[in-house]
């Protein structure tokens, strides 16, 4: 065998670990992003559960109705929608419109806090 043949083995096999080495990295960032994925699920799925079993208990309003009772009518606005939002925030999702339906991974968003203080 040549001394040239052998470099050229050499650099062929260099070559080929190169392409290796990068399919691996390809392969790992895939991971990363399924992992990331995989816990934005789990979280939003928990949530979920929660608001299922949450739903599945008898509100006071409904108790009340199956009693006969009927709660007062205030003259003054229920603020329901503005309920609505809060109960969503607090829930884990973004109210404000920049982000508004994603699940919150992060804490507080300003965005939305500042809303709610309007």
């Amino acid at each position: 065998m040549d001394k040239r043949d052998i470099f050229v083995q050499i650099d062929q096999m260099e070559e080929q670990m190169g392409l290796l080495y990068t399919e691996l990295g390809d392969i790992k960032q895939q991971i990363i992003e399924l992992l990331e994925a995989n816990k934005r699920l789990s979280i939003e799925n928990d949530q979920l559960r929660k608001l299922l079993k949450k739903d599945a208990e008898p509100t006071e309003l409904e108790l009340r109705s199956s009693q006969g009772d009927h709660p007062v009518q205030s003259k003054e606005p229920t603020g329901e929608g503005y309920d609505n939002l809060a109960r969503i925030y607090h829930e884990g999702f973004h109210i404000c419109n920049v982000y508004y339906g994603h699940l919150r991974t992060e804490g507080d968003c300003l965005f939305c806090m500042s809303f709610l203080n309007k």
